[in-house]
């Protein structure tokens, strides 16, 4: 890859965090301005924020300008997903997934966030059968990418959290497109 004169590189520091985000209308979920393409909740790397907690409320602020009043660590895993930043050893990161209480009105970036909404657990579930369909081969990269479904990384944890339901085969499947 060519970087232009002054680019500067951006080693991943392994380590993100993500944030759900529930109202009565859903969980707030976006589509990926940047790679990786897919529908997913606030996350981010924990690069020079401090520690997780802070770039949990530092990344809610900064992709949909809410502020957050209240943190609860919902799990704690590595992850073997890759980012678009580049390596700076083994790929995948160290994740802390939390739920956040938050204040104030949805401001969304328009450098990091498409087509913010809240949506319901069936309609989760439908972009959870999507990203299987990519992962199995049913759907092609464009297609994915044109209509995305959940963000690949998201599909164990909100598995796992029992937001969605995949079949262990899907979910064997979807960590070979990580």
């Amino acid at each position: 890859m060519t970087r232009a004169p002054g680019d500067r590189v951006r080693l991943c520091d392994h380590a993100s965090v993500g944030v759900l985000i529930s109202s009565p209308s859903g969980l707030l979920v976006f589509e990926r301005a940047t790679a990786p393409a897919g529908i997913a909740p606030v996350a981010g790397h924990v690069d020079q924020h401090g520690g997780p907690e802070q770039a949990a409320r530092d990344e809610v602020t900064e992709e949909v300008g809410l502020t957050v009043t209240h943190l609860h660590l919902l799990l704690e895993r590595w992850r073997p997903n890759s980012c678009r930043r580049t390596p700076s050893g083994p790929v995948g990161h160290q994740w802390w997934i939390f739920e956040a209480e938050v204040s104030g009105s949805l401001r969304p970036s328009a450098r990091e966030v498409r087509a913010p909404r809240w949506i319901h657990p069936d309609q989760l579930q439908q972009h959870a059968v999507r990203t299987a369909a990519y992962a199995n081969g049913s759907l092609n990269r464009w297609k994915f990418e044109r209509e995305p479904g959940l963000e690949p990384v998201w599909c164990r944890f909100l598995h796992d959290l029992e937001l969605v339901t995949l079949t262990s085969a899907d979910l064997n499947r979807i960590e070979a497109v990580l």
